[in-house]
């Protein structure tokens, strides 16, 4: 069942430094893989989780794209270059045993859980100068560019609006450099929910954040955890 999440919403706390796994996707080896990991760490999941995956040419329209799934992870394929491209995964239910391990399955399943939750993750990526953002609906949490991030440059600082379900967010604390340093915290949103976060890499930046919300009523879950990153390169790549 969609949980809403409006913008005031009592009870709502945001956690920046969760240990939780994040999104993302990278080039490698042409191809538009998804990383599945927590900074320097990229682990095996289940390719099942990706719940779904869309692509954009430079003026918004939608380009067709498949996800293959793999024995480990999963790559996104557009049928032709993309400007844009987004993510996302369902990590399902995950409840914590006493002894403090985590099992993906709900508190009805795990009877002596100590800590349940639901895990979303999205991932946007802009890959081409001066593209044209599209509606991002399908990110119920979601890190916007208020300009074109591959024209800052590494050491400038990038104004972003983080959004939950479409409506700007006060209070996100943001990491600026996910991969690299995924717990030092950059920026944190203002009342109309923007930051200016630095740009750190020449190479890949991943800026990141994380909300967790408590859920009520659920026999399976107690929170509600989204979290998103946006991708793009800090200095335009000459081939």
């Amino acid at each position: 069942m969609r949980t809403t999440l409006p913008l005031l919403l009592a009870g709502l706390f945001v956690c920046g430094q969760a240990a939780a796994h994040g999104l993302w996707t990278e080039q490698r080896r042409g191809n538009h893989e998804v990383i599945y990991g927590h900074g320097a760490e990229d682990d095996a999941f289940k390719a099942q989780k990706i719940s779904g995956a869309w692509s954009w040419d430079a003026g918004g329209k939608m380009i067709p794209v498949s996800v293959q799934r793999l024995d480990d992870h999963a790559r996104l394929q557009p049928i032709r270059k993309p400007a844009v491209l987004a993510v996302a995964l369902d990590n399902g239910a995950w409840s914590q045993t006493p002894d403090k391990q985590w099992v993906n399955q709900g508190r009805s399943q795990v009877p002596n859980s100590t800590h349940s939750l639901h895990t979303y993750k999205y991932s946007l990526a802009i890959l081409r100068n001066g593209a044209e953002l599209p509606a991002l609906d399908k990110l119920r949490l979601a890190i916007v560019p208020q300009s074109d991030p591959l024209t800052v440059g590494p050491g400038k600082t990038l104004r972003v609006r983080v959004l939950v379900d479409g409506k700007p967010a006060k209070d996100v604390q943001l990491i600026g450099d996910y991969r690299g340093m995924p717990h030092d915290i950059s920026a944190t949103t203002d009342a109309e929910g923007d930051a200016d976060v630095p740009v750190r890499n020449d190479g890949l930046n991943v800026i990141a954040a994380s909300l967790y919300v408590p859920v009520k009523g659920d026999k399976n879950i107690e929170e509600l955890g989204l979290f998103s990153s946006l991708t793009f390169l800090g200095s335009e790549h000459h081939e």
